[in-house]
């Protein structure tokens, strides 16, 4: 009877594995924003507006398996700590614009990022999402518009969502302040947190491992550990013609991983100027794959998927 058993799981995990190796992207336009499957597996949600920003959640890996947080987004889940409530899945903000702390929830000078068209939604070969934004302060003033636009694709043992955002200044002066609190961040899923001491790791593209890549900068960066009974990492690559590639690394051992140009001060931890001044018109622009894969970083073959980002 066991036998048979691992027979039934091993069958259906080869044809979960078939069917997202060989099906196109699907998007599914809602009120509330654009489902993604592979094929007719459910892969992620760009949710329009989740408190103060656009987020995807859940995330699915190539496995059927949620590889980010769900909490506050989903409560319930013991295991699950509730602590930064706005570190929610996948997102991209910063923690001071103007003196405008769009990075936390509960800042005394709160920023938002309002979800305002959604330009393309469309399936395929690779998905596409495009959307546009403002950045508003408390007092409705208008900050940044933001242009971002999401690809998604999916293999047998990898799915990866290509992450493109443009900033354009609204205002007649915007400053990226100096704040380790920033920018485009996920928060992992909990089994897989390097504190939890179940086999979690975090590995640089310089060799840095767990605490040691903290502010550190880096070409890519992986995340991986146990999910559901198998190891399964997350990689975040940054593309070299992203702004201030090669970006330092706000990546915490208690499963917070963000990309974050704009926080040496913090991460030397001595008084260092990398905040960044923008006139009304002028732009931005940052690029990121982000990789969820089997494995660690080498059975994930990270450094090789760096090395064919890199070349696009």
């Amino acid at each position: 009877m066991r036998s048979t058993s691992l027979l039934g799981i091993s069958l259906a995990f080869a044809c979960f594995a078939h069917s997202a190796a060989a099906a196109d992207i699907v998007v599914e336009k809602t009120d509330s924003g654009v489902n993604v499957k592979v094929g007719d597996q459910p892969f992620t949600t760009y949710v329009f507006q989740s408190k103060v920003k656009p987020i995807l959640w859940p995330i699915i890996g190539p496995s059927g398996k949620e590889m980010t947080r769900a909490w506050p987004m989903r409560e319930g889940n013991p295991d699950e700590k509730t602590d930064h409530p706005h570190q929610r899945s996948f997102w991209f903000t910063h923690g001071e614009v103007n003196g405008i702390d769009f990075w936390a929830e509960t800042a005394k000078v709160q920023g938002k990022i309002e979800h305002k068209e959604l330009v393309k939604a469309e399936g395929g070969k690779t998905g596409t999402i495009v959307t546009r934004n403002e950045w508003t302060g408390p007092d409705g003033g208008k900050v940044l518009a933001d242009e971002r636009t999401l690809r998604f694709g999916a293999d047998a043992d990898s799915r990866w969502i290509d992450f493109d955002i443009t900033l354009t200044a609204l205002a007649d002066e915007v400053k990226f302040g100096d704040t380790k609190e920033g920018s485009f961040g996920l928060r992992i899923a909990e089994s897989m947190r390097t504190d939890r001491k179940l086999g979690g790791k975090i590995i640089t593209s310089e060799g840095l491992e767990d605490d040691k890549a903290w502010g550190k900068p880096a070409a890519w960066v992986d995340y991986h550990g146990p999910v559901e009974g198998e190891t399964l990492g997350i990689a975040i690559l940054n593309h070299p013609s992203s702004f201030r590639y090669p970006t330092g690394w706000h990546v915490r051992t208690y499963g917070l991983f963000a990309a974050n140009p704009f926080g040496e001060g913090d991460f030397r931890g001595q008084q260092v100027e990398t905040s960044h001044l923008m006139k009304k018109g002028e732009s931005l622009t940052f690029r990121y794959r982000v990789l969820f894969h089997k494995g660690d970083e080498k059975q994930g073959k990270v450094a090789e998927a760096f090395a064919k980002y890199a070349k696009e």
